[in-house]
This record gives C-alpha cells, structure tokens and sequence, in this order.
C-alpha cells in the first residue's frame, strides 16, 4: 500500500495508475463513484492508485471490432506496469465514450481528449496497468462502436510479431493516420508553434501516440529532419514503419515552364509489412525516399496518374488532418487541425511546414501561405496519398484516377480545383472554414494575425542565418543565378528566404486588400445589412490602426533587439524585393536605411555582383510572381 492508503471495496477494480484520465465503475452508486473519485485524488498525490487486486482472467465476451470506429492500441504489445494508450477513431460520426472493461466484465468509463472530425477521435493514456486480458469499447449514444481487446503482458515477457494480422491501406488506416497526425500536433490554435525538427515531436510521448510503439525504444535516437518536400512523406513513412504498412514513392522530373514534373514507377516498399521491423530499416527506406521525392513530386498535373498523390474535392468530408497542400512553386504543407467557428471565434484550418533548415512550424490556411495560381509548370492544391493495393497477381500498386472517383473508403478524385480561379479557390476554402460567414472585423484580425505569424517565423529564420555567419564569420555565401535562388541546395538553401519573402509580400497585399475584398465578396461577410461600402471603409480605419499597434522584434547584428510595428513592415514592402540574401546584415534584411540608428551596427553586405542580380529579379517579387523555369 502507498502512503497507508487502504484497498477500497468496490469489486472489480484491477492496480491502475491514471494519468489525465478518469476512472470509474459505471454501476457504482452516487455514493460510491464519490468515494472513489475522492480516493483517486489523493492517491495520485502520492503518485499510485491502488483499487481492489482480484485475479485477471480470460475475457468472457468477445470483442469483435466496430464498423466504423476502430481501437488502437499503443504499444503494440503492453507491458506489465508501463503506460497504455488508447485511441479509438471513427468515420461516420463522433465517439462520445471510451469504457475500460475488466475480465470480470466490470466496467468504467475513461476521460480520453476528443479531436476532429472527420475523422473524430478519442485518446487517453493509463500509465500503469497490470498484467492480463482486458478489453476497450468506444460508445455513442450508449450503443457501443467499437471494441477491441488488450492483453497485458507480464513484465519481462516475449512477444511474436509474426501472430500480428496484416494491415492494408483503407478507410481504417487512413483515418488513425489522420488521426495520428492531429493529435501530434495538437496545440492551442493561438499558441505560436515551431520546432527545430521533428524530431522533438516524435520523440514527445504525450503527443506521439506511436512513440516505442514497437516496445524498442525505436524511438530515442530516431533522425527526423525533414525540409520542405520530404516533410508529408516522411510523416507517411513513419506511420507506414510503425503499423505495418507499404507506402511508395516516385522519382520525378521538376517540370518546365510549359509542363508539370512527371513521374517515373513507383517505387514500393514492403519491408515493413513483414512483422516489427527495427529503426534500421525506417532509417533505410527514409535514405531511398530523400534521394527520391523533391520540390516537384507535389506539383504534379492533377489529371496525371502516375503520381504519389492525387487531387481531392474541396469539402469539410475530404479534407483530413494528413491531406497535402502543394503550391504552384513547389512549397508543401500538410493539414493538421480543423477549429471549428463559433460566435465568439473564426474557424481555423491549421497546417505545418518544414524549411530548408529542417525547422518544422504551424501555419494557418489564408492567401499569405496556400499559393494557389493556375499555372502550365504545375497542378496545385489539396491532394492526398495514392493508396496502395495488391493486384491479383500479388503486386502492390496504387490505385488510378479512374479507381478513385467512386472508391470506397478514400478522398475520392477530383478535378475541382482544376477549374477555379484564385479568387474562387481561396473564398471556396474560406467557406469550408468559416461556413457562417465572417465578420469583417473578425476576419482582419484573422488575416492581422496570419501576417504577424509570418513575421515572427521570418524573425527565426533570418536568426538562423546570423547563427551561421557567427560561426563562419568571413565567409560568403554563392547565390544561384536565376529561378533557382528559390531550390538550390546547401546554406543558400538553409539560410536565404526568397520563398518565404515572396510569400510575405502577397501577405502584405493579402492584408491591404481586405477592405476591398469585402466589396468584391460579400458572401462570403456578416455585414447586418450595412453597404459593403460602408464597411470598406471601417476596415480601412481599423486597418490604420491596428497596423500601428502589432508589433514584433528582431535581432540586430550586435545582438541588440529592435521592434518594428506592422505598419513599419508595410511601409518597407519594396525593400523586401532585395532583402532574403543571407550575406547582408539583419538590419538590411528587415529594410533598414543606411544612416540610421536601427542600421547602425550592420556590418555585412552582399557582394555587388549579387547586388546586381537580385536588382534584375526584383520584378518577379514586385509583381508577385516566382517564375517558371
């Protein structure tokens, strides 16, 4: 006994530890579900909850799983005295239960997190169970889902991955990866997220519901430093590793000014199909899949086949946290978090990105960050991975265009976005968003927020850029001639920001254009009968304003902090053309003027021959526009 704590006589309560979760038999009484929340309160205080020890023995009812809704179990194989987690997910409608049920049949009820949906999910974490057989049942409206049993191992026992069944990609699967990634990157919507990798959040049990997921510490020195293109394929791969599942990928052309990339075979790897395979071979299968994906392999024609992912509908249906936003000009984002609107909020679609230096951060969908332009060089949009499947000849391929129309349990093909202007795809996306309409204060606060968050972002990396000159103080970086200071690699790749400065000077367009876009669109605004006219120009005095009060800092060359207000930024939009190249001073970067007190401690500047190129390229930031190769 801990701490003298006596054993409660409520029957059938097995050795528990709970962490963020509730524990409670359902057919206690009012009287006794008191006692024993009581108890668990102070027990947790000492750090054990100690319930009645009766023997575990074989389940008496079987559990056969849900059609809809699945239980995951993690690990794979649990272990005596170590954490258990659970998460059930379904596709047809939200879980609202999550019952731990003994080998006695006594039962009771779980406080799990509930995320999504679709899909929806409810997770909750035990963090120590005994030995033996138990089951799980997620409940909706008091009918159960889902089921699925759990055999607790006795510490220090062995396992057989050869008994696991095999796994294929379907709705199941498809849905615990969205899943999966939703709750790995479940934050606060407002909390500003970036890590250096992503490796932090995989190695993060809390979030990571598949970390040691395996039972060999798989995960402690696992390399996840994924860029740009390799981030939504890295994601799928780990998932692949750790349940059991093929994935494929593509070696692709990077297109031209007049075609899309195109695609070679693919290339699919089974190896993790064939029971628990070690970090070893996840290391292996990464190495061929960074050799093999870039910039190019999301920018495929929407109407092509031979591709690793496909173009899906625009609906709220398709759209799983795990579906992949390729732009135009080769930057990718993959969908995490849908925030639902309500009175007092707008609603959130929420992606992340990595960047050349591997820092991996979150986004929210807006003008500023989803390019989205109707260009020959690519086929942009939402698009999700080409499931595989095993022919009858027992070759894995993935599924054709014409398969994916109507295929059960998939984001269904669709030309959709093919046929949208910018204008039509960003208020189409806008209304899956916020499908009450917006008001037009709320929504420029929103579009406010969006560009402070580019900012800030901008902010680390530009301090990135000074880390490395600090290190390699006489150096210079060579810059690439022409369209490819956008997808060079080495520390121009790491440290320069062409992409991200043109993607900051639409968001400044995207931000002055607002009171107009209200005119423009008003569908898509809560006016209460006002003239779009009228509220034009209530957005333009708020715009003044605000701009003057939203500010951020950034590091100066000597280590000094400078603050810029929003309206600073503006102001200094044509300096932006010329500011991404790593070799000038921060001050110059963040368009400082020469003979002033913020540009004083600059030291550093750009050869006068790459001064001379970025004059000649700064029509295609001028107008907007990167260009085709």
């Amino acid at each position: 006994m801990a701490d003298g704590l006596e054993t409660p006589s409520a029957p059938g309560l097995n050795s528990l530890l709970i962490e963020d979760s509730q524990l409670i038999p359902m057919h206690a009484d009012r009287d006794d579900r008191t006692d024993i929340i009581t108890l668990r309160r102070h027990a947790l205080g000492a750090g054990l909850l100690v319930c009645a020890g009766l023997p575990i023995g074989v389940l008496a009812a079987a559990c056969e799983p849900g059609g809809d809704t699945r239980i995951w179990v993690s690990p794979q194989y649990p272990r005596a005295g170590a954490a258990v987690k659970m998460m059930a997910v379904a596709t047809a409608g939200p879980p609202d239960e999550l019952v731990w049920i003994d080998a006695h049949g006594e039962r009771f009820e779980l406080d799990p997190r509930a995320l999504g949906g679709p899909p929806w999910s409810l997770s909750v974490e035990l963090a120590q169970v005994d030995a033996g057989s138990y089951r799980v049942e997620a409940r909706r409206d008091g009918m159960t889902m889902g089921c699925t049993p759990v055999d607790v191992m006795q510490r220090g026992a062995t396992f057989s991955p050869s008994a696991s069944a095999a796994l294929a990609w379907n709705e199941s699967t498809e849905a615990f990866y969205s899943a999966w990634i939703e709750r790995l990157f479940d934050f606060p919507p407002d909390q500003p997220l970036s890590f250096p990798s992503l490796e932090p959040l995989l190695r993060d049990s809390t979030r990571n519901f598949l970390f040691d997921y395996l039972g060999w510490d798989e995960d402690h020195s696992l390399p996840a430093t994924p860029d740009c293109a390799d981030l939504p394929y890295t994601l799928r791969a780990y998932f692949a590793w750790k349940v059991g599942l093929p994935i494929g990928f593509r070696a692709c052309s990077r297109g031209s000014a007049n075609s899309p990339p195109r695609c070679g075979p693919a290339m699919v790897k089974t190896e993790f199909t064939h029971g628990i395979r070690p970090a070893s071979t996840f290391k292996s299968v990464r190495g061929q899949l960074i050799d093999a994906v870039h910039s190019g392999s999301a920018r495929t024609a929407l109407d092509d086949d031979a591709t690793d992912l496909y173009p899906v509908e625009l609906s709220r249906q398709t759209l799983w946290p795990g579906t992949v936003y390729a732009d135009p000009y080769g930057h990718v984002l993959v969908l995490v978090q849908w925030v639902p609107q309500t009175s007092l909020r707008p609603g959130l679609l929420l992606a992340v990105d990595a960047q050349p230096d591997n820092s991996v951060s979150r986004k929210r969908f807006w003008e500023g960050t989803f390019l989205f332009a109707n260009v020959a060089s690519a086929g942009p949009g939402f698009k999700a991975f080409r499931p595989l499947m095993r022919d009858a000849a027992g070759i894995v391929r993935g599924f054709s265009n014409g398969v994916l129309v109507d295929a059960a349990g998939f984001a269904p093909f669709s030309l959709e976005q093919d046929a949208l202007s910018p204008d039509d795809f960003y208020a189409r996306v806008g209304q899956l968003i916020n499908p009450a309409g917006l008001d037009p204060r709320q929504a420029y606060e929103a579009t406010l927020d969006a560009l402070v968050e580019q900012l800030e972002t901008r902010v680390i990396s530009i301090g990135n850029g000074e880390a490395y000159f600090r290190k390699n103080p006489a150096g210079v970086i060579a810059m690439p001639e022409g369209a490819a200071i956008f997808e060079t690699v080495g520390p121009w790749e790491d440290f320069s920001t062409p992409s991200r400065d043109l993607r900051l000077i639409i968001a400044m367009n995207v931000l002055t254009g607002l009171a107009e876009k209200v005119v423009r669109h008003p569908e898509l605004f809560v006016m209460q009968e006002n003239p779009p006219e009228r509220v034009e120009a209530e957005i333009e005095r708020l715009h003044e304003s605000r701009t003057q009060q939203r500010k951020i800092r950034y590091t100066r060359s000597d280590g000094s902090s400078w603050e810029l207000s929003v309206a600073d930024v503006l102001a200094r939009k044509p300096m932006f053309e010329t500011a991404y190249n790593p070799n000038d001073c921060a001050e110059a970067r963040w368009g400082a003027q020469p003979g002033t007190e913020e540009y004083r401690p600059c030291r550093r500047h750009a050869p006068p021959a790459q001064r001379a190129r970025m004059e000649r390229y700064r029509e295609w930031f001028r107008q907007a526009r990167r260009p085709t190769r």
